[in-house]
């Protein structure tokens, strides 16, 4: 499993203002090009995201999925990506006083994606997922200001 983690400048519930709003996912997850749709219960368990991946006109439209949700402290998804395959994600949040600490942790769990050995895909992972609490830092922090 991949696990990286952020400190953000704001609280919590700030972050996850964010992490909640379906709409915003491929500003800050890399890989994610376009958004189609957001269920209504959005992140709510079992509801999806309706996104797209890859350039014009690769583009491959895909879901994610919420498995778990506690607002402002956790949302674990199954992000789908075909034909590479799915993964399982999770992104913890720890209130720091004025701060949060983003914890995002992913690993294959279907398809091709699957069967690569942990020592090729890990530092992939690691490195798509630094940037994308880069990007989700920059979007917390520009809006809380």
């Amino acid at each position: 499993m991949s696990r990286n983690e952020k400190i953000i400048d704001t609280a919590p519930e700030k972050v996850w203002e964010v992490l909640s709003d379906g709409w915003l996912y491929p500003l800050w997850v890399v890989g994610a090009t376009r958004m189609r749709a957001v269920d209504d219960p959005w992140p709510e368990p079992g509801s999806k995201l309706h996104h797209s991946a890859g350039v014009w006109p690769l583009a491959v439209d895909d879901t994610t999925e919420v498995v778990e949700c506690d607002p402002a402290r956790y949302l674990q998804v199954v992000a789908r990506g075909w034909p590479l395959g799915e993964a399982e994600v999770r992104l913890t949040l720890d209130g720091m006083g004025t701060r949060t600490r983003v914890v995002l942790e992913e690993h294959p769990v279907k398809g091709p994606g699957a069967l690569v050995p942990k020592p090729l895909y890990e530092p992939l992972l690691a490195w798509r997922n630094v940037e994308s609490l880069r990007r989700l830092a920059f979007l917390v922090e520009g809006r809380a200001r």
